[in-house]
């Protein structure tokens, strides 16, 4: 309800004091009012006087003017003693005035009761009423009038909260403006506005209705107040055009950032519906792939656990078929060895039988056992070299063979029938090796079949696991059990690649798709080969291969040939197990070269009778070591020419054949063993040297053959023509010789010496 009893005349002047003050300032103006009752004239002059301050709109800014006659008014107020101080504590102010209410009560009782002896002292309203002119008849109007002044502001005020805001451009404002710039708009618009008067006609002050001395003197002692303008600011096209673009521009910025951010949550829910569904499809293969792990898991431990028993077993009959095998090549090389010894000291000289025990030969060996053996030896020699000689009859190769050049490997048939039954044996036991165990466990295809399951289903735990690298050593005991009778030395041994193991390992990881190039399952067969096939070639070069015999040489050396033309990634000079193979290789050529090799010495007047004992022994272990020549040159191209070298020719041809060649007759013959010597020359050896000089090692020999010619020239000498030409003719096969090993120095100094002019044909013809 409006304020109409207890409401003063004096409003709160100064607009600095803030809204937050206004409330304050009425509850002192009423505290003062009751206090002016006492003084009713001298509240009606100040009331008047004050009013021309009232001018001022709501959130106006008053200028320089107006706040210094606030502060002129504030400080009469001030110094009349009718001043109100303003209280800090909002909260407090109508406490203070219900105390101060109470204690007026109280006071004016006491005033009742109390006598007065001396004049009243007037109130300030009254002092102000008596300065502007009124008197205290008028006190009672003036009261009347301040009410009157105070219900019609507060109407007024009403009203102007009703209907004073332009409803037309605070729609349009809305429309084209962001909310924060609507609440400003909108306290914008309702502060300034058309003052009172000039929208209701109404005088923008508070006026006294009363008497017409009043209004005048109200009028006259108004402060005039210039109100400030209030023209809204002209709408034109361009104005709402430009507006409307702002706003378009905005509200596409804004659709733009919604639709990337709409986009980026859209892509975020198909990269998680895609998830959730590979997630879902997975669910179920990881399930099957841990039971099929599993599965080979215990598969794996089973396989494993059943070769834990069974590969001591494969390995004690590897170790019997080995040392079957070697028994009977050392036992043929013994036979070999006993009858060159025999040969050897039946036809030595027995100068020193004086000095011996007359029952001691002279090796200390009981004289009458010994001969025994050697008769028994003797008989069993001759009896083979008869079986050979027929063969060869048969044949039609009697002419052509040479004594020495055959390999006495012939066994009895005592030692064939224990050979193969102790063979036998060790086969049968190898048949039961497995007879206990299920296929699957034995079998390489049942085991093949398992990993490449693994491997086409699950490659990449496959991968992870090396099984490719595993697999060469968990198929090694299963192929050296087949590999057990594999002996590349006989004739009828099986081509290991046409083996069981072999093709059925041929094609493993061998997918229709693209291999990895560091797939291990590509070079399984060549680990094999590596594992297992050259230890075995390895055991078989030291222990049962012959070097003496061509045909075993023949076959070693193809078969070694083959691994390194085909499995060069493993067959190389820097593998561990290839290396191991060649050491083996020239251990047992060199031991060859020092145990089987003998060459005797004889007088020439011996040698003069050809079928003498002496002279067959000489010439038999003369041509078996121009055949052991042979066969170690057969390794050209797999050994270094540095080894083949030094064992030939420093270790064989200087060392034995060319002492023989010393021993021999000059002529025909020694042509026909030089030319043999130079048949197993390589020709590779001679065919990049520069100059006329041969290799250093061949210069013993090259002397020979100069020697040689000389001799058969000093020979021809007195003799008949015909005789002169045969020399002439061989003193041109020794040229042809010389050139053939290169030696063209030594071929230019025989003809030379012996006026041979056809050098140059000779040389070409070479």
């Amino acid at each position: 309800e409006p304020p109409l009893e207890k409401t003063g005349q004096i409003k709160d002047i100064g607009q600095e004091d803030g809204t937050a003050n206004s409330e304050q300032g009425e509850e002192e103006m009423e505290v003062e009012s009751e206090k002016e009752e006492e003084k009713p004239k001298a509240g009606g002059a100040f009331s008047s006087a004050l009013s021309s301050l009232n001018v001022l709109r709501p959130g106006e800014i008053p200028d320089a003017a107006f706040i210094h006659a606030a502060r002129k008014k504030r400080q009469m107020a001030r110094e009349l003693g009718d001043f109100t101080p303003v209280d800090s504590e909002p909260g407090k102010g109508r406490l203070v005035r219900e105390d101060e209410n109470d204690a007026s009560d109280d006071e004016d009782d006491d005033e009742k009761r109390r006598i007065v002896f001396t004049v009243k002292e007037k109130s300030q309203r009254q002092k102000i009423a008596e300065e502007i002119g009124i008197e205290g008849s008028d006190d009672e109007a003036l009261v009347a009038g301040e009410q009157d002044e105070e219900l019609s502001r507060w109407e007024q005020e009403q009203i102007r909260k009703g209907i004073n805001i332009p409803q037309a451009c605070i729609s349009f404002e809305l429309f084209f403006c962001q909310p924060a710039e609507v609440n400003n708009l909108y306290y914008q618009n309702t502060y300034q506005t058309l003052s009172y008067g000039s929208s209701y006609g109404i005088p923008y002050t508070y006026a006294t209705y009363g008497s017409s001395e009043t209004k005048s003197q109200k009028t006259d002692n108004t402060v005039p107040f210039k109100t400030p303008s209030n023209e809204m600011t002209p709408i034109t096209i361009d104005l709402v055009k430009k507006q409307l673009k702002d706003r378009l521009d905005s509200m596409k910025e804004l659709h733009k950032a919604n639709r990337q951010q709409y986009e980026k949550h859209q892509q975020s829910r198909e990269d998680s519906t895609k998830a959730i569904e590979r997630l879902e499809g997975s669910s179920g293969g990881i399930g099957e792939q841990y039971k099929f792990l599993q599965e080979m898991r215990g598969y794996v431990q089973d396989l494993l656990e059943c070769f834990s028993e069974k590969v001591p077993l494969i390995n004690e009959l590897e170790s019997a078929m080995h040392q079957l095998y070697k028994q009977r090549a050392s036992r043929l090389v013994q036979r070999r060895q006993d009858d060159i010894k025999d040969e050897s000291s039946e036809f030595s000289s027995h100068s020193n039988k004086a000095l011996m025990a007359p029952n001691l030969d002279s090796f200390g060996r009981d004289r009458v056992l010994y001969q025994e053996q050697v008769k028994r030896r003797t008989a069993e020699r001759e009896a083979r070299r008869a079986r050979r000689r027929q063969a060869r009859e048969q044949t039609g190769k009697m002419a052509d063979h040479l004594e020495g050049l055959s390999s006495d490997d012939e066994e009895t048939s005592t030692d064939i029938t224990n050979f193969n039954m102790e063979r036998d044996r060790i086969l049968k036991e190898s048949s039961k090796v497995f007879e206990d165990v299920l296929e699957s466990f034995y079998s390489i295809d049942c085991i093949k079949s398992q990993f490449e399951a693994w491997r086409s289903k699950y490659f990449a735990s496959y991968k992870d696991a090396y099984i490719g690298l595993c697999l060469p050593k968990l198929f090694n005991p299963l192929i050296r059990l087949q590999l057990l009778i594999w002996t590349p030395l006989e004739g009828k041994c099986r081509d290991f690649e046409t083996m069981l193991w072999f093709e059925s390992l041929l094609f493993y990881g061998c997918e229709e798709q693209e291999q990895e190039k560091d797939d291990a399952d590509i070079s399984l067969l060549p680990t094999i080969v590596e594992r297992v096939v050259l230890p075995k070639l390895t055991v078989i070069s030291e222990n049962i291969w012959d070097p003496f015999s061509t045909t075993q040489t023949s076959r070693m050396v193809a078969i070694v040939q083959k691994l390194v033309d085909g499995y060069p990634s493993v067959v190389n000079a820097e593998n561990k197990n290839t290396q191991m193979l060649l050491k083996a290789l020239l251990l047992r050529m060199r031991r060859t070269l020092d145990d089987d090799v003998f060459m005797p010495l004889y007088p020439k007047n011996i040698l003069e009778n050809k079928n003498s004992g002496p002279y067959l022994f000489f010439q038999r272990q003369f041509w078996s070591s121009v055949k052991l020549l042979g066969n170690f040159l057969q390794w050209y191209g797999i050994l270094s020419n540095k080894t083949l070298q030094e064992l030939s020719i420093d270790g064989l041809l200087n060392r034995y054949i060319l002492m023989a060649f010393q021993n021999s007759e000059y002529g025909d013959d020694s042509i026909k063993k030089a030319q043999s010597v130079i048949a197993c020359f390589p020709k590779q050896w001679f065919a990049n040297l520069k100059g006329d000089k041969t290799i250093s090692q061949l210069e013993n020999f090259c002397r020979y053959l100069v020697h040689l010619a000389d001799t058969i020239y000093r020979n021809s000498i007195g003799c008949s023509d015909v005789e002169k030409r045969n020399a002439r003719e061989q003193i041109k096969q020794i040229i042809k010789l010389l050139a053939s090993i290169r030696a063209l120095d030594h071929a230019m100094t025989v003809a030379n010496d012996h006026n041979v002019k056809e050098l140059k044909i000779l040389i070409e013809g070479k």
